[in-house]
């Protein structure tokens, strides 16, 4: 953790670039829920694979415009004229598989209205807990919650959506709160309260509240 010059806690992720923390403290982790706003946040995470999400928040502007602000229906239509538009642009990550997984799961996001819808489908593998990583070291990248997702929606025609992928989504729309304990954005979704310590915690000594979360 790195106390920044505003007196507030964050991770070493979130406290050197400025863009990094503007994103880690207003949105990264906040519940998100809307079919558009989930679609999107999927097909970044796809995009980000194999790259820095640095680079994907850099792009997002560029990304809204050539995904017709990543409105499922539009992005549905697109066709073979559309991938070349995008493969020629250099604003976003041109890669034609990624580019093609964007395409196909906009039409997957179509057809799971009749099935209940994205959101509703997404939120259903919501843990029963949430971690609670004290460390870096802490933050799990998979549970058995992303890869019952991942499978889910393969189920549904969606691709470049593997297990991690699906765990980094959980984390970022709030499904998970992998904020480190003492950052300043933990438990500040209102999805997961932070426990109220008791007496017994409160003397606790530290050696023995190991936490077995993870964190970001």
């Amino acid at each position: 953790m790195i106390v920044g010059d505003d007196g507030l806690a964050r991770p070493l992720w979130a406290s050197r670039d400025p863009l990094m923390r503007e994103y880690y403290d207003t949105e990264w982790g906040m519940p998100v829920r809307d079919e558009r706003g989930l679609f999107e946040r999927l097909s970044l995470e796809a995009f980000q694979s194999g790259l820095s999400w640095a680079t994907i928040l850099r792009k997002r502007p560029a990304f809204r415009e050539a995904f017709a602000d990543f409105d499922p229906d539009r992005v549905a239509l697109f066709d073979d004229d559309d991938r070349a538009r995008l493969l020629a642009d250099a604003g976003i990550v041109r890669n034609r598989s990624k580019i093609d997984a964007t395409i196909q799961n906009a039409r997957a996001v179509v057809g799971l209205r009749d099935d209940g819808g994205l959101a509703d489908l997404i939120w259903s593998f919501r843990p029963g807990e949430t971690p609670r990583p004290e460390t870096m070291a802490d933050v799990p990248t998979t549970s058995p919650e992303s890869l019952a997702l991942s499978k889910s929606l393969k189920s549904h025609g969606f691709t470049f959506v593997g297990p991690t992928t699906m765990h980094a989504l959980m984390e970022a729309v709030g499904i998970v709160d992998t904020h480190l304990v003492g950052s300043h954005r933990r438990g500040s979704s209102g999805v997961w309260a932070e426990p109220v310590p008791g007496p017994a915690a409160a003397t606790a000594s530290p050696l023995r509240t190991a936490s077995t979360g993870s964190g970001s």
